[in-house]
């Protein structure tokens, strides 16, 4: 999960609910996640089971040709002069070990805002952890049915694909195209009828390793360059303020949609959506970005 750097201060105090976002070498906003597992947890449910059902493929949808050196390709924002577009894409976050705080109450789903998205008519994209479809499957499969809507990748287990990611637990560099793999599994199996072959990585965080790592499953890399702040934040106003004063034409804005640990996002969706409307911005799913860009393979 995402916040601006200026309030990094802030949200620093909630310890091992840090992660981190972005580009190596590249600076990186700060990104909160779901709180990290114990490293003895991350140990034993890292990997994908050896029994899991065989992956799916995604659906073929617009994807960016190879990146330099074979790389999966990373797509951070349209065209700027595609028009007054803005994708709002909204992480479903939950690490694979979080089944026991998801039976004591605690809720990584958000029903409200898919609601609010629903009665505003707003399409979005939604990055949904394979865990994520496991523990929400009729959720899942609504929202993959709904053509409002488009599901995309997250990972199945949210551990992260490098080894500075602000405390989240990594994953093995040679379980990584896997772990890509068993969170398509984890859609079929709720009845995802055709995620999007775009992922984003886990906090955000990517070198060149992890790009080489998930090479060759067709998959675009989703960035962003609208940092939302809506990550544990407790002011909606403020929310509202940073897409506002960051939305450009072609922008895609990082939002979630983890009532737990972001729960002033559908108030700030509320007010977001019709202003920037009242600017001149229509919404569109990432993949009317991707399919726009420059290098569409």
């Amino acid at each position: 999960m995402i916040i601006p750097v200026r309030r990094l201060a802030a949200v620093c105090a909630l310890g091992a609910a840090l992660t981190a976002c972005g580009t190596s070498p590249a600076p990186r906003p700060a990104h909160p996640a779901a709180p990290a597992p114990s490293s003895a947890s991350a140990s034993a449910s890292a990997s994908p089971s050896a029994s899991a059902p065989a992956p799916v493929e995604p659906s073929r949808a617009p994807t960016l040709a190879p990146g330099p050196g074979g790389l999966t390709p990373v797509f951070k924002h349209g065209p700027r002069t595609l028009g007054k577009t803005v994708a709002l894409t909204f992480d479903a976050d939950m690490t694979a070990d979080q089944g026991p705080r998801a039976a004591g109450g605690e809720r990584f789903d958000n029903p409200g805002l898919i609601s609010a998205l629903r009665g505003l008519k707003v399409p979005a994209t939604v990055f949904m952890t394979g865990r994520w479809a496991e523990e929400y499957p009729a959720e899942a499969r609504s929202i993959g049915r709904d053509p409002l809507f488009e599901v995309a990748n997250h990972s199945y287990s949210h551990y992260a694909f490098t080894g500075d990611c602000y405390g989240l637990p990594t994953v093995s560099e040679d379980r990584m195209r896997a772990d890509v793999e068993r969170a398509y599994t984890a859609f079929r199996t709720a009845g995802v009828p055709d995620a999007m072959p775009y992922f984003r990585f886990p906090g955000g965080c990517y070198d060149q390793r992890a790009l080489r790592a998930v090479s060759g499953l067709g998959v675009t890399a989703v960035q962003w360059d609208v940092v939302s702040g809506d990550a544990f934040a407790t002011d909606a106003d403020a929310v509202v303020q940073e897409v506002l004063d960051g939305v450009r034409p072609g922008s895609v804005v990082v939002m979630h949609c983890t009532r737990s640990a972001a729960p002033v996002t559908e108030r700030a969706v509320r007010a977001i959506v019709p202003e920037l409307r009242r600017r001149g911005y229509r919404f569109v799913k990432v993949s009317e970005l991707v399919g726009a860009s420059p290098g569409r393979s």
